[in-house]
């Protein structure tokens, strides 16, 4: 299905999106290499987008960007349900960043590597583990984002929140595709989402 300008008028968002990435996934699928070409390339910034701000790390996000990008090359031809890619895109985003998190545990949070300045068990020069103080890599994602207030605002929300406005409200998914990649049911991402909206305009509206 193509979609038109008279079409895409009474279609939002998400649909056009969907229908988009859907006529990519099976144009792709028959072999055509301009429409891969032009899956990745959507896909690469969707998923990077994305996968900063559930990982958290830079290095991760990248990683799981990656990852996410061969999955679709080598498994674009067995996605069953075309207009369903936008789901599986962040569904597999968000598993690889939660297997990445669990790796972590044990890891110090935040440490950056200097090349010089200890020593070793044998005297020589060692790398130094110190605090990274940079920014973590989710809330620099939100100051990319317009509008100082929003980003505050956005900021501010519980991590759990802030993942649901963002696909919602920002990426476009509809309800369902939200509670398919986060895994809870509808009502309780319209739950959330009702809940984030009144805590951000609560925030919008303070001088």
């Amino acid at each position: 299905m193509t979609v038109t300008n008279s079409s895409a008028a009474h279609l939002s968002r998400s649909d056009v999106a969907r229908i988009e990435y859907a006529e990519m996934v099976r144009q792709a699928s028959a072999g055509d290499t301009d429409a891969m070409e032009r899956l990745l390339m959507r896909a690469q910034e969707v998923a990077y987008r994305f996968s900063l701000l559930v990982c958290g790390h830079p290095e991760d996000a990248e990683d799981v960007m990656q990852d996410a990008l061969l999955r679709t090359y080598r498994h674009v031809s067995q996605i069953r349900d075309p207009e369903a890619f936008r789901t599986w895109l962040y569904q597999t985003v968000r598993n690889a960043c939660l297997m990445k998190r669990r790796r972590r545990v044990d890891e110090p949070a935040h440490l950056t590597s200097i090349e010089q300045g200890g020593t070793d068990t044998d005297g020589g020069p060692a790398p130094v583990d110190v605090p990274d103080t940079r920014r973590p890599a989710d809330q620099r994602l939100i100051d990319s984002w317009q509008g100082e207030q929003l980003r505050r605002a956005l900021a501010e929300l519980p991590p759990g929140y802030r993942v649901i406005v963002v696909l919602r409200e920002i990426e476009g998914l509809s309800t369902r595709e939200v509670a398919t990649v986060t895994g809870l049911s509808e009502a309780n991402v319209k739950q959330r989402l009702h809940r984030a909206r009144m805590i951000l305009r609560k925030s919008l509206e303070e001088p």
